[in-house]
């Protein structure tokens, strides 16, 4: 419940930007004031716990805020899912967050974000035996910061490069968590919305 009331906050701070920006006058400038894109890619899973590898598909949005200065501050919602569950564990989780991107020139926008969201971890076939139980899987609340680029193909289509380090709060573990690492390549839209910007 608590994951749903954050990712609805931030869809209802998502349309309120695009209220605003409805509203704003043309700028001489012609510069945008959102950017909508949706991506999509494979991802390569360190899981952190015995050594679990997964290979994922990665989905999300992202919303981009009016630029400031050469930044754009943004809104992202993203979501993994296991194809490949290894024999140790499989994560998957949904997450949403702020991005920060460097609007550096017109063909490569690297980034640093931050995410938060929900994610579950099911430990193989008998499960994972770890302090006189055998634990099948667990949910928890995960931590991503993470950066990354997007390289441009064309007005509308990017190749995008990432990597998260999540902290999963729960874990089988002496310490009680782990700490997975997710590499993801795939490709973005980006949405004819709004004006047309120069970046």
């Amino acid at each position: 419940m608590k994951q749903f009331r954050f990712v609805l906050a931030l869809l209802l701070t998502a349309l309120s930007a695009v209220g605003m920006a409805r509203a704003q006058v043309a700028l001489p400038t012609a510069s945008q004031t959102l950017q909508l894109s949706a991506f999509g890619g494979f991802s390569g899973s360190y899981t952190g716990l015995a050594g679990g590898r997964n290979a994922g598909i990665v989905a999300g949005v992202d919303l981009g805020l009016p630029p400031w200065r050469t930044t754009r501050p943004t809104l992202e919602v993203r979501g993994l899912y296991p194809i490949d569950k290894g024999v140790i564990d499989s994560q998957k989780d949904i997450l949403a967050g702020v991005r920060w991107d460097f609007l550096l020139n017109h063909r490569i926008h690297p980034y640093g974000d931050f995410l938060f969201g929900r994610g579950q971890m099911n430990y193989g076939s008998s499960g994972y035996p770890f302090g006189g139980a055998v634990y099948l899987l667990t949910t928890t609340n995960v931590y991503s910061p993470g950066a990354g680029f997007d390289f441009r193909l064309s007005d509308h289509f990017w190749l995008k490069a990432d990597g998260q380090y999540q902290r999963w709060g729960y874990a089988p573990t002496p310490t009680g968590t782990v700490w997975a690492k997710v590499g993801t390549v795939g490709v973005v839209y980006r949405f004819p919305f709004g004006l047309r910007h120069k970046r």
